[in-house]
């Protein structure tokens, strides 16, 4: 490992991928009413990190790179597969807690004997008329398909992300010490969402206090997904845990109550309530010894 942060490729890798987003946002910008430009601008800009890894590290004649972002190799072998599995379900497990949890709090009310809002958009998307299965059934199939979800497309879209945050970045702040590591990627990694949060993605805002309610949700997952990154000395059950975050997003959407009251910000997978049993991980890993520097190694060894 390198003794000193190489905070000029840092800088300049910042620069890159928060100015490429924009840049891959700006047909979203321009025509905001298409549901294809918006699939395709959110899935083109997810590889925008990976770009500006890239450009830095060819301008800087960079070595070993595969080794450096932890892509390889995958040892040792056990830890790497445990971790992979945790990666997997780990977030699936935190999103079904998160909601329990709001449900409890009265935030969002669960219906899981008829799934009216389920059933709801269903039918709207469908349109009249429509001879629909019962949701109940495409409910089960939704959740079970998480996990194959994770891993494609989700997966291969999230690599293009955590290339750059959890492999390359990850590895560049690592001299720096576990905790200003781990917060200073999630802070860019959120900054990096700004170009679509500004649209009213993830929490229907268009000002500044989504952009920050981004950024507090990307340093709490960045948290276990920095942990997972560094702990396994690979790259993968990072790329695991984004995709799987990102395939079950959905979950409350499928149980909640038709006319439930709904708040993103707090109840939502990136709101507040999530964040708050994030920080109860990171907490019980810290109480066990699991973000000491001697346990999180931030490039691969055969």
């Amino acid at each position: 490992m390198r003794h000193s942060v190489p905070w000029h490729r840092v800088a300049a890798f910042a620069a890159l991928a928060i100015g490429l987003a924009w840049l891959v946002a700006l047909p979203l910008w321009l025509n905001p009413t298409s549901p294809l430009v918006a699939q395709l601008t959110v899935s083109g800009m997810m590889f925008t990190p990976a770009i500006a890894v890239a450009i830095v590290a060819v301008a800087t004649r960079q070595k070993g790179f595969w080794r450096y972002v932890a892509a390889w190799p995958m040892a040792p072998v056990g830890r790497f597969v445990g971790m992979c599995v945790l990666g997997l379900f780990g977030p699936l497990v935190l999103i079904v807690a998160g909601v329990v949890a709001v449900s409890a709090l009265g935030l969002v009310d669960i219906d899981l004997e008829h799934l009216s809002g389920f059933a709801a958009q269903l039918d709207a998307a469908a349109g009249p008329g429509a001879d629909l299965p019962d949701p109940h059934v495409l409910a089960v199939v939704q959740l079970i398909s998480i996990p194959a979800a994770a891993v494609v497309p989700n997966g291969v879209l999230a690599f293009g992300e955590e290339l750059a945050w959890r492999g390359w970045l990850t590895t560049a702040l690592r001299p720096a010490g576990v905790w200003p590591t781990l917060l200073i990627t999630g802070v860019l990694w959120g900054l990096w969402h700004a170009p679509v949060i500004l649209l009213g993605h993830n929490y229907g805002r268009t000002d500044v206090w989504g952009v920050l309610l981004m950024l507090g949700a990307c340093v709490a997952w960045g948290l276990l997904f920095g942990w997972l990154r560094l702990r396994s000395r690979s790259l993968w059950p990072a790329v695991l845990a984004h995709g799987s975050l990102n395939a079950s997003a959905g979950l409350v959407m499928v149980l909640m109550a038709l006319g439930s009251p709904y708040r993103p910000e707090i109840a939502g997978p990136m709101g507040v309530v999530m964040w708050l049993l994030l920080a109860v991980v990171a907490l019980i890993l810290a109480a066990c010894g699991q973000f000491r520097s001697a346990k999180l190694v931030a490039q691969s060894t055969p």
